[in-house]
């Protein structure tokens, strides 16, 4: 019987650890579904891809985005994989009501995510006027601040990181741009707001700027407020354009010599490493200037994208880049480098937005979407399509289909190849 006992009492005594560590196994899951992510936790995973985000649809500006229209495209961006949006300015209602549209989605399915690195725009003083100072700020960046304050207080759950400015250092941005000490006030009011209880620890603050302005670029930039900067934010979000640079610094561009022989298709993919390495390298010149002031910070990409259509500097009457075929590769090229190595890529854009460039239907600024404006997936997004991705879903009430009704043959007609720089330059000169 005593033996008997000690059996028993061994298999209780096991059965008690089992359920004990089940019982354990349940509660961390419960506590991890409870612990809201940080930007820390999603920027960077690939479970959460970026994207930047504009859901204007009108060539008119002042046409706001309806709120059923925002959740449109909160569900498609969230059905390709995005978990995090960027936008660039709370002085219009867009930002607000994109928050509100996430909310609303969050209280239809609880299961829904998406989380928003909000931007508060900044302006020099005579910003787009004939007055312009960069060396002092807009009186309305307070105001911008402030609402940008609100809205992160508002909705904790939702906003994870707060950018100060887009673009507004580097100095190609002729008609706003500011000098950093300006963008640093910024940073460190949010920061301090965060030590004060008033901003959640967890949030995160940045700035949202070209390559260049973060140190990347000419001595120019080199500044004491710069390093200052860049030790104060929480990350570094820096932007990287080589579709821009195909006009504006194109040697990386021209198909070398050692290429003429090859066939079409191959010079193009050849052209489009050489602009991934091109990106890379940019992103590279921020790193080394970082450690160089003794600073370590993320740096992940704020933007980045390629247009489909121009009709000036990057069409067929120029670096022959924008095309749907370019813009579907450098998007699985960028997300492919990203990805593996865990760097946030806000890609530009979601959507086309026909107002950046209004009187002229065909410039490049209206074409840098995924989708078309109709809700026509873009060569990009085909294979999406075709595995359902986007299957009952809708913008401006339109299935989702492919551009060019789906064939590739007829897209192909619109692709161009690299020039030499002997026909670049040929071709300038006429």
């Amino acid at each position: 019987m005593i033996k008997l006992n000690k059996n028993i009492w061994t298999i209780v005594f096991i059965s008690m650890i089992i359920w004990s560590c089940k019982d354990s196994s349940k509660l961390n899951e419960q506590t991890k579904a409870e612990t809201p992510l940080t930007a820390k936790d999603i920027l960077g995973n690939p479970d959460y891809l970026a994207m930047s985000y504009g859901g204007y649809r009108n060539v008119d500006h002042d046409i706001e985005p309806t709120i059923e229209e925002l959740k449109e495209d909160m569900k498609l961006l969230s059905a390709m994989g995005v978990g995090i949006i960027r936008t660039y300015k709370v002085y219009l209602p867009h930002a607000s009501n994109v928050l509100k549209a996430i909310s609303e989605l969050k209280k239809e399915d609880p299961n829904f995510e998406m989380y928003v690195m909000l931007g508060a725009w900044i302006n020099c003083k005579g910003a787009f006027t004939d007055n312009i100072d960069h060396n002092e700020e807009s009186e309305e960046n307070a105001e911008e601040i402030n609402k940008a304050v609100a809205l992160a207080q508002q909705y904790p759950d939702i906003v994870k990181v707060i950018a100060v400015g887009n673009e507004a250092m580097v100095k190609w941005q002729a008609l706003y741009y500011v000098q950093p000490g300006i963008i640093l006030k910024w940073v460190n009011h949010l920061q301090e707001l965060k030590a004060k209880g008033e901003l959640s620890k967890d949030l995160w603050i940045t700035s949202s700027d070209n390559f260049a302005s973060w140190g990347g670029g000419g001595e120019e930039y080199h500044v004491q407020d710069l390093n200052r900067l860049i030790k104060a934010v929480d990350f570094i979000s820096m932007h990287t354009y080589p579709m821009h640079d195909t006009h504006y610094n194109p040697d990386f561009w021209y198909v070398p010599e050692s290429e003429v022989a090859l066939s079409d298709m191959d010079k193009i993919e050849a052209a489009m490493q050489r602009s991934l390495e091109y990106s890379k390298g940019q992103y590279q010149s921020v790193s080394d200037y970082v450690k160089s002031i003794g600073a370590d910070k993320p740096i992940h990409i704020g933007e980045t994208g390629w247009a489909t259509v121009s009709n000036s500097f990057y069409g067929p009457g120029g670096s022959k880049a924008t095309d749907e075929f370019k813009e579907a590769r450098f998007h699985e090229l960028i997300r492919d480098y990203t990805n593996k190595n865990k760097i946030a890529c806000f890609y530009f854009e979601g959507f086309d937005e026909p107002w950046k460039d209004a009187s002229n239907p065909e410039g490049s600024e209206n074409h840098f979407g995924l989708f078309t404006v109709d809700g026509k997936a873009k060569y990009a997004l085909w294979e999406a399509v075709d595995n359902g991705v986007f299957e009952g879903l809708t913008r401006n009430g339109n299935p989702i289909g492919k551009t060019y009704n789906g064939d590739k043959d007829e897209l192909m007609k619109d692709v161009l190849v690299p020039p030499t720089k002997e026909e670049a330059t040929a071709n300038h000169s006429n």
